[in-house]
């Protein structure tokens, strides 16, 4: 992506609006979430909220710059606050990538219903995709990814506990895979043009 800043700056623009506005809505779709179930914590620390810098996690967004995925800052949430923990921070965990899909669908149902001039229909393409890569990459059954929290649901306790310990490892060793064999690459591309094809034909 620092490269495609060089070749093309008005893409890059494209990128960074795209970013911002991706991570803003999947952290702050998470604390609202919180919120709504009973935990506060998120929403006292400012998170509920569309200002993209309270949700920006320095490592994740470099790696969103260098290896096209990334996250956000993770969002705070105290389970005691919850009536079902386990049930609700699922819940809580899969609000960020609902809310990635829902706005890449508003996105690509734009495109096709109101045909946009060439430089919003790049800028709109990119956004979307951007959206695709950070909803997929969350959804990853790998902790601290929201989709780490399926494994909560359905692992006993212990078994998710040394798990969510050996997390961040397996999440960097996931990734070195993934670029040494362009999984998560073939993975995003396959999933882009399947919603390009069901949203914009």
């Amino acid at each position: 992506m620092l490269f495609l800043g060089l070749a093309n700056p008005l893409q890059f623009l494209y990128f960074v609006i795209g970013l911002l506005a991706a991570i803003t809505v999947h952290e702050a779709a998470h604390a609202y979430v919180a919120y709504k179930l009973g935990d506060s914590t998120a929403k006292e620390a400012g998170r509920v909220s569309i200002n993209p810098f309270v949700h920006l996690d320095p490592l994740g967004t470099i790696f969103l710059f260098l290896a096209g995925f990334g996250w956000g800052k993770p969002v705070p949430v105290d389970p005691r606050n919850l009536s079902n923990p386990k049930l609700d921070e699922l819940k809580i965990a899969l609000a960020g990538p609902l809310s990635n899909f829902i706005l890449m669908a508003l996105i690509l149902i734009f495109v096709r219903f109101f045909n946009p001039s060439e430089d919003l229909f790049t800028a709109l393409i990119i956004i979307a995709q951007i959206n695709i890569i950070l909803m997929v990459f969350n959804l990853i059954p790998i902790p601290p990814l929201d989709g780490g929290n399926i494994l909560k649901i359905i692992l006993p306790d212990e078994s998710f506990e040394a798990i969510q310990r050996l997390g961040v490892p397996l999440l960097f060793a996931f990734i070195i895979f993934s670029r040494t064999t362009n999984f998560l690459s073939t993975l995003f591309e396959s999933v882009s043009k399947f919603f390009f094809n069901l949203f914009l034909q």
